[in-house]
């Protein structure tokens, strides 16, 4: 039998693979294909860290590199459900959390001092940040919104708040010394091994010995001065309070889990910056330096000395600083209190889509300039604040969408940067030499900076130029690479798009290569006119582009189809974003009710049926072909998940999903033998349906027991997610013909 693998992560998406897989096995079942699962949650990614502690084979085995490895086959159809990018706060509280379930694993190492200690830090190092997805993404992106999502949200659209012409929202960012200015580029003329070293007054340092490169890679390097950073931000933040907007941060701590957590430490030691000019040398001694957030320095003031005089600096900074913008005004946890709060991609739509507003303390929307240190994308958002303030909000019944092609196939780009990434010692020359010992990029550097190299394979560009041609032809749609000729790495770029662009037939299309800024302005005059625009960006851009015009157009980038046609051969397909995963489990916690919405896993499923119906499995064909209308069924009829308790939730959805995928299934002509297979368990589930309604509203309300955050107990969380006994008893006899 075929093989899709359905992967365990975290969160909301994890809850919800506990109601849904066992109707899609069920189903796929009855077409010959068997739906695997695979751990690669953080919970699942820690334990396979260390199988000499951890017993258990199923804990011990490493799912992800399993999955890596089946991606660069001709035979992998994986779908990937949205999983943390854990911060370091997230991965203390995992780490604890199944320490207190009795696994033998280490803490933490904040400070190494063995070479056990080094290496127990190294294996953690493995699990935060982006760790999933450059294993798994051995293919380039693409994404685009479903024509009956579309079809939907035209006739039923989310609300958008109304901008004012007078709004005193606007982006800040560094107009120099940072990583955008500060990039040098090359494109390598041969396999080889690169060497990265600081130069000092004092000798030298090897940040990086062996860095394998191939021919026709992309290398490139940068910095971002921390001076330069530190006078922005001062600057940023006094003109927060003279022009009375809210002060807000706008990074990817998560992702970017080297550069962007120092740079969070700068804005948070910016703010306060007259608490630190006086406590300072104390609290950088007991590690409180902003990293990990407000939240991380006010708990760890109880085991400071003169903590609660400290703790009352801080409070006092609130009030004489800009007014925060703030994550849960009820809570008090403010932008700065937790680095992966805020996250750039989802943070500046939803400030976009919301009139430009974020929250204030009195939970009250309010402008806010919205700091983006890094100047490489900073001015797409602003440009489409401008637009905003200028036109007014987008139609959701009338614009058009910006599907887009992205490059991120084989650690392409900023993301495969990690290892790679320094906060510079002392004052010096960063140097990038190859095996001659001859100096291909050179940065002066000066103590506290961050410095970074990236690479890109020109394997992947040429996939990605190639994409994005076939997109084009299939779709008929303007298509714009946004690449920037001022910078050094997007110029390199430029070059060879213009090179694998002649290598195919472009007659009739409309591509064109506009810098992200302009490419902005083009594809927003067109959304408004109701024009449809591919954006074909790189990797960071493509994380952007991917939330930005979603939630502007759907509401929500969760449902995004979100195709990976892997260079190998096989398939990996993602179901949408999880950013707002973490409330959703609160929820649930509190009144038994998930309002995470498993549209874009019905999505992806159905291509993930039409890969294997590719490979000659017709009734995956029809299974696929039949979830696509039942799909649309759900959406039209309202059956997506509510946000309120006592309203249909995630597993209400999954029950209409199956009433309608076997309604659908009995009803076509196609395949007989599937049609008298799902007919009677059509006949079954609508004659139930008043009670398999009525079971799944039963539990609302009350508070539910999942036995753990990171590592759900399997029994309680299977009998939370599966509360119909009805329905479970209908499709467990499904899967059992």
């Amino acid at each position: 039998m075929a093989t899709i693998i359905w992967t365990r992560t975290d969160e909301a998406p994890l809850l919800a693979t506990y109601s849904l897989t066992p109707i899609i096995q069920a189903f796929a079942s009855n077409a010959g294909v068997d739906v695997e699962t695979r751990d690669i949650s953080v919970a699942g990614r820690i334990l396979s860290l260390f199988p000499e502690r951890v017993q258990n084979d199923a804990y011990a085995h490493d799912a992800l590199a399993e999955l890596g490895a089946l991606s660069e086959t001709p035979e992998a159809n994986i779908v990937k459900l949205p999983n943390i990018s854990a911060s370091l706060v997230q991965l203390k509280k995992a780490i604890a959390e199944l320490q207190s379930k009795g696994f033998d694993i280490p803490d933490y190492p904040d400070n190494p001092e063995t070479d056990e200690d080094r290496d127990i830090l190294k294996r953690y190092a493995s699990v935060t940040g982006s760790a999933v997805n450059p294993v798994l993404r051995q293919g380039n992106s693409d994404r685009r919104a479903p024509e009956a999502v579309k079809n939907v949200t035209r006739t039923n659209p989310h609300t958008m708040g109304e901008w004012s012409k007078d709004s005193k929202t606007n982006v800040a960012t560094m107009d120099a010394n940072d990583f955008r200015h500060n990039e040098k580029s090359v494109i390598m003329d041969a396999d080889d091994t690169l060497r990265i070293t600081l130069r000092t007054a004092d000798g030298e340092e090897v940040l990086k010995p062996e860095l394998k490169v191939l021919k026709g890679e992309v290398i490139d390097g940068t910095f971002m001065s921390a001076k330069a950073l530190d006078a922005f931000l001062l600057d940023a933040i006094a003109r927060a309070k003279k022009e009375g907007v809210l002060f807000s941060a706008h990074l990817k701590a998560t992702m970017m889990k080297v550069s962007d957590p120092i740079i969070f430490g700068h804005v948070v030691r910016a703010y306060f910056k007259d608490v630190y000019d006086r406590y300072g040398e104390t609290l950088l001694a007991a590690g409180l330096n902003g990293e990990n957030g407000l939240g991380t320095i006010l708990d760890g003031l109880d085991s400071v000395d003169n903590g609660d005089e400290i703790k009352a600096a801080f409070e006092q900074g609130l009030i004489d600083g800009p007014s925060l913008a703030m994550v849960n005004s009820a809570r008090g946890i403010t932008n700065l209190h937790v680095p992966s709060d805020v996250i750039v991609d989802a943070s500046m739509p939803a400030m976009i889509r919301t009139s430009g507003h974020m929250w204030n303390a009195d939970d009250q929307e309010q402008d806010t300039l919205a700091t983006l240190p890094d100047s490489s994308y900073a001015g797409v958002y602003q440009v489409v604040i401008d637009d905003c303030r200028a036109n007014g909000a987008f139609d959701p019944t009338t614009m058009g969408t910006v599907p887009n092609v992205g490059l991120m196939a084989q650690k392409a780009e900023e993301y495969g940067s990690h290892d790679k990434t320094f906060k510079i010692p002392a004052d010096g020359t960063v140097e990038v030499t190859n095996s001659a010992g001859e100096v291909l990029i050179s940065h002066d550097v000066e103590a506290g900076d961050i410095w970074r190299a990236c690479q890109t394979k020109d394997a992947p560009i040429r996939d990605w130029v190639k994409l994005a041609v076939s997109r084009a032809r299939k779709s008929g749609m303007k298509t714009i690479f946004w690449l920037d000729e001022d910078r050094a790495h997007d110029r390199n770029l430029i070059s060879l798009v213009n090179t694998y662009l002649a290598e195919h037939d472009t007659e009739g299309l409309d591509i064109s290569i506009a810098s992200p800024v302009e490419a902005t302005r083009t594809t927003l005059a067109r959304l408004r006119a109701g024009e449809d625009t591919i954006s074909v960006t790189g990797n960071v851009l493509r994380d952007y582009n991917t939330d930005l015009f979603p939630i502007l157009e759907l509401g929500t980038s969760a449902k995004m189809l979100s195709i990976v046609p892997l260079m190998a051969g096989g398939g990996l397909f993602e179901t949408g974003a999880g950013g707002s995963a973490p409330k959703h489990v609160q929820q649930l916690q509190e009144e038994n009710h998930l309002r995470w919405d498993s549209l874009g896993e019905f999505l992806a499923l159905a291509e993930s049926l039409r890969l294997e119906a590719d490979h000659g499995n017709t009734k995956a064909g029809v299974l696929a072909d039949a979830l696509d209308k039942a799909t649309e069924t759900v959406l039209q009829e309202g059956k997506s998940p509510s946000r309120k308790v006592n309203e249909i939730d995630n597993r209400g959805s999954h029950f209409y999903l199956a009433l309608n995928w076997a309604e659908e299934l009995a009803k076509q002509s196609d395949d007989q033998e599937i049609a008298s297979v799902f007919g009677p368990v059509a006949e079954a589930l609508r004659s139930n349906e008043e009670t398999i309604a009525e079971e799944l509203l039963a539990v609302q309300g009350s508070p539910a027991d999942l036995g753990g955050y990171y590592l759900p107990d399997e029994e309680k969380t299977t009998a939370v997610m599966r509360p119909s006994a009805t329905f479970n008893e209908i499709i467990d006899g499904l899967a059992a013909k």
